[in-house]
């Protein structure tokens, strides 16, 4: 591992770009990089201002990615820092098999992560492991360039994510502060939400808690709960709160793939035993999750069809977001002994004032067959139930008042 600066960052990769347009002509050159909150922002910016023209394949990437004519995002996730791009490229995949792309189609010419400092000879890729040792696999394989962002402030996390210090070829140090999501105000609603979600949630259970006001409000009514197990592909604050009051359990460790939230989550992360960061295969694979106690998976989504069919990805037949994990859970929850999969939304829409509760979706379905639907107005239970059954249970338990006659007289329709 050679240490550089920036200046000598962006013409290291100027140089082996070069090399990958003259090995594969007709191929622009792809990087990838970490994602979510952890985005290597100082080595983007190096390498943006050396190369005219890449692929930039990051996953739920936010602000701050580079975005101008010669870079084409490209992702299965989209996030706030791509959503808006002219040149996006959406590729449709679970995330389970996003590390498929990047040894197949994406192979990668440059990856580039955002680690801790070396401790025994060893880099962390802390708050963000995910699909990123598939990427580095994919890059020893080919020969490819292997750039890490080394921050002060990056948590050292075990598992996964930990590499040899020599599978690094260049590093750039820097002291910078971990972004954090803004913080979702709690209300009366995701309140509500959370305490009916909080219910369906036994002792012992094994629980996958998403990111947002939803999760959150669920992992603050779990506090009476004992013996509670973490196997998520992201947590966040709720989680250190669930720690701290006991309600974990200390057989098990706490699994996930990627982590965010404040800076104190992120300093309880630092060498932290009872935390296990692993690769996307394992933590979303649906056969692993299958063999949790009780697993319990907590999603949410934007509509709900009377067809039980989630649209989690699409608004107004434009990619909001993608399928991410969603439907490796909802699976991966089902076949487990006594597992639940639970979508949880509000039941109006409050910027469009419209109904979540729709007949059918008319976007794309990113997960179906739930075994619970919650909104602040009740919980639909939905397996075992018959078609008809469902979509009444929808209409009289999730629906808002204000759409219950409308789609009421819908089922009357159609069954």
């Amino acid at each position: 591992m050679r240490i550089v600066a920036e200046s000598g960052l962006g013409a290291a990769v100027f140089a082996t770009l070069g090399r990958a347009a003259t090995a594969n002509p007709g191929r622009p050159p792809v990087i990838v990089a970490s994602g979510n909150w952890a985005t290597p922002t100082a080595a983007l910016r190096a390498i943006d201002d050396a190369v005219p023209s890449y692929r930039l394949f990051v996953l739920n990437g936010q602000s701050g990615l580079p975005v101008r004519d010669g870079v084409i995002p490209v992702t299965p996730f989209v996030g706030p820092g791509m959503r808006t791009h002219p040149n996006l490229e959406y590729i449709p995949a679970r995330l389970s098999l996003v590390p498929r792309l990047l040894a197949g189609p994406h192979r990668p010419d440059v990856v580039v992560v955002h680690t801790s400092r070396p401790v025994d000879g060893r880099l962390s890729l802390g708050t963000e492991v995910n699909i990123l040792p598939a990427a580095l696999d994919a890059a020893r394989a080919a020969g490819s360039l292997v750039i890490a962002q080394i921050n002060r402030q990056m948590p050292y996390t075990f598992g996964d994510g930990e590499i040899p210090v020599d599978a690094v070829d260049l590093a750039l140090e820097v002291d910078l502060p971990l972004a954090s999501p803004p913080a979702a105000a709690p209300d009366d609603t995701r309140n509500a939400i959370g305490e009916r979600v909080a219910q369906l949630v036994p002792d012992g259970a094994t629980v996958q808690l998403g990111i947002g006001a939803v999760p959150d409000a669920t992992a603050a009514q779990l506090i009476t709960r004992r013996d509670l197990r973490i196997w998520t592909e992201t947590f966040s604050d709720g989680v250190l709160a669930l720690e701290r009051k006991g309600v974990l359990t200390c057989d098990a460790p706490m699994v996930s793939s990627f982590v965010l939230g404040s800076p104190e989550l992120y300093g309880w992360l630092d060498r932290n035993p009872r935390v296990r960061m692993l690769r996307t295969e394992t933590v979303n694979d649906p056969a692993m999750i299958a063999r949790q106690p009780r697993m319990t998976s907590i999603n949410t989504a934007l509509q709900i069809d009377l067809h039980a069919q989630a649209n989690a990805s699409y608004v107004h037949g434009r990619v909001w977001s993608g399928f991410g994990g969603q439907p490796d859970f909802v699976a991966g929850a089902l076949h487990a002994p006594d597992g639940h999969a639970v979508i949880a939304l509000s039941g109006w829409h409050a910027k469009s004032n419209t109904s979540t509760v729709v007949p059918a979706l008319t976007d794309p379905t990113t997960s179906f067959q739930h075994s619970h639907v919650v909104s602040e107005h009740g919980t639909a239970s939905l397996w075992g139930a018959s078609h008809r059954q469902q979509a009444e249970r929808l209409v009289r338990e999730v629906a808002d008042p204000r759409a219950r006659e409308q789609l009421a007289a819908e089922i009357g329709r159609a069954w």
